[in-house]
């Protein structure tokens, strides 16, 4: 199964809960078999994750395995050594040299205080967690548990991005926006201009639709491209800044194409990026953004270190 925590697990792909028997799982995987095929109407994409469920928890060897959170994932101590992609169960830390962007604020650490905070309530009051980020009990935890973990992680693993930038380029991690009571993730200013990014993943792949991002695991009521314009025009009036371009940031098997933007509507301009290239872009700008002069760059970061503040 795909690694980020946000992603649906097998027992949830076959519709079943963590506890029915052999006997159960297996009616359950082959009703879904029947129902997803393609020649029965069904979605391919669909019918092959049910198989991919099935690889994972289809033997009592194999459920046992994956049960005890032995099977190897990012989530496992080998790859946060490593720096992987949907590792970082740690929290961030940026490198100290003078080759890496400015960067200021914690990303992922309020998204990780959410997490630890359900992750207790949910084990049960007098329940010793030894290790809230165990493989097995992440695995175990509802949607909306695992969901802070992966936003911790993105914001996380987007700054650890954004930070090899160079020294001409400086981030602010997690920005409080008092006007609307929400956050931006990152505010990137270098001299391709003033970028507003938002990081996520939502466990499964996302897409623009007239104006706005959706996916299987978004939310109904969920707004990401609106929630960020929303915040980026509040703390733009409140600092007094303008932003050259607003940008979601997602895990790139998360997205068909390298880059996407909104061509037009209330929220024309902004973007949908994968992670690995969005260097690239804050290098050498988003299509449209005005880049900005030497002096102006001194001039915002100035705005901007004495008017924003943290979450």
């Amino acid at each position: 199964m795909p690694a980020s925590p946000a992603s649906e697990t097998p027992y949830e792909v076959l519709g079943v809960d963590p506890s029915v028997t052999d006997d159960e799982l297996r009616h359950a995987y082959r009703r879904l078999l029947r129902e997803t095929h393609p020649d029965t109407g069904g979605s391919a994409a669909r019918f092959h994750a049910v198989q991919v469920a099935w690889e994972h928890i289809g033997t009592p060897a194999d459920r046992a395995i994956y049960d005890s959170g032995r099977q190897a994932d990012s989530m496992a101590p080998d790859a946060r050594s490593h720096g992987s992609a949907g590792a970082a169960s740690s929290p961030f830390r940026p490198e100290g040299s003078s080759l890496k962007a400015r960067s200021y604020g914690h990303p992922g650490g309020d998204e990780r205080q959410h997490y630890l905070t359900l992750m207790r309530e949910w084990v049960g009051r007098g329940v010793e967690l030894k290790d809230p980020y165990d493989p097995a009990l992440v695995r175990s935890a509802p949607r909306e548990i695992r969901r802070w973990l992966a936003k911790a992680i993105a914001e996380e693993e987007t700054a650890r991005i954004v930070s090899t930038l160079g020294i001409g380029y400086t981030v602010w991690n997690n920005v409080a926006v008092a006007r609307t009571g929400g956050n931006i993730d990152h505010i990137v200013l270098g001299p391709a201009g003033l970028f507003a990014l938002q990081s996520h993943d939502w466990g499964g792949e996302v897409r623009l639709s007239k104006g706005e991002l959706v996916g299987e695991r978004i939310d109904d009521d969920e707004e990401p491209l609106h929630e960020l314009a929303v915040n980026a025009k509040a703390l733009g009036k409140s600092v007094g800044v303008r932003f050259t371009a607003l940008v979601v940031v997602v895990p790139d098997g998360d997205l068909a194409v390298p880059f996407d933007q909104v061509e037009r509507g209330r929220q024309s301009g902004s973007v949908v990026i994968r992670r690995s290239v969005l260097p690239q872009s804050l290098r050498n700008g988003v299509s449209g953004g005005e880049r900005a002069s030497v002096d102006r760059v001194f001039e915002l970061r100035e705005r901007l270190q004495s008017g924003i503040r943290f979450v």
